[in-house]
């Protein structure tokens, strides 16, 4: 698809970017027009913004594409984003791509759905994209792409979105997803990145990522994902073993990033959304690391 080459190959996955607060906002609007000078054409912003802090970045910068990732269906309602949507579409010239999910079940009291679908994701994802579809100002096909791991909802994506966004994935897993998806949709997994210096101790990288792992691993649409890779419940334990961090973190230096982003791309990805992840992650905007990585990566074909 040719809207893909306005994504870049490489881009950049921060829940930093989302904020609320107003004291905050100036060095997030910062960041991200230095990320679009470095040549990141995509930035995404992770733990389910809002259209309205896709805004924020869209004002900031003035190409680079800003998408969602993701937007969770359950916090959401599907007419209101349809009509923001249309609104930052018209303002920005197509730059907002809709990323879109249904989080995790423990995380789905007080959605927002008009049916008990809470219990049955894929039909509500269904359900919600047909709501996008028939709103006053539909949200296209190519303006919204879908949080997806197994194969049920890798085929939605591939019928009914641009493609998919999978995140905590191994390239193992690119590979399947492309299968499933065939060649055309997106297919944009979101990689985690701790740079060292060559030579380094990997024990402190092994530490950070464990402590930022804990989270997702307790969660079980993730753990039944790498299950399905081969992983074992053994490997979900205290944060994550070894073989199973080496599989879902890239450590180590420009160099070696570098490496494990091409293998993914070997594997079927066309873009690849890389998460930075440090010890103040979710508040830390690390763009000294942002600006070595550009530096070492293809930002574009």
């Amino acid at each position: 698809m040719a809207y893909n080459a306005h994504l870049g190959r490489v881009g950049i996955w921060a829940a930093a970017l989302r904020t609320e607060d107003t004291a905050r906002r100036p060095q997030v609007e910062e960041a991200a027009a230095e990320l679009e000078e470095l040549g990141y054409r995509t930035l995404w912003i992770g733990g389910s913004p809002s259209p309205d802090m896709a805004h924020q970045l869209l004002a900031a910068t003035s190409r680079a594409t800003v998408g969602t990732s993701i937007l969770s269906i359950w916090q959401h309602a599907a007419p209101e984003v349809a009509a923001r949507h249309a609104q930052l579409t018209e303002e920005y010239g197509g730059r907002f791509l809709l990323g879109l999910g249904v989080s995790h079940a423990e995380a789905q009291s007080g959605h927002t759905l008009d049916h008990p679908l809470a219990d049955r994701p894929y039909s509500a994802m269904r359900s919600y994209l047909d709501v996008l579809d028939n709103a006053p100002h539909p949200v296209p096909v190519e303006g919204r792409a879908l949080a997806a791991l197994g194969p049920k909802m890798l085929q939605l994506a591939a019928e009914r979105s641009l493609g998919a966004l999978p995140y905590l994935v191994t390239a193992a897993h690119t590979a399947e997803a492309r299968d499933i998806l065939g060649a055309d949709p997106l297919l944009a997994p979101e990689l985690k990145v701790i740079l060292q210096r060559p030579g380094a101790d990997r024990s402190a990288a092994y530490a950070t990522a464990r402590d930022y792992l804990s989270f997702y691993l307790a969660l079980a649409n993730y753990r039944n994902s790498l299950l399905r890779l081969g992983f074992a419940e053994s490997d979900f334990a205290d944060g994550g073993s070894d073989r199973l961090i080496d599989a879902v973190v890239a450590i180590g230096d420009a160099e070696a990033i570098r490496a494990r982003v091409d293998e993914f791309f070997t594997a079927g990805a066309d873009h690849v959304a890389l998460q930075v992840v440090t010890p103040g992650i979710g508040t830390d905007l690390p763009r000294e690391e942002w600006r070595t990585l550009a530096d070492a990566l293809p930002l574009s074909d």
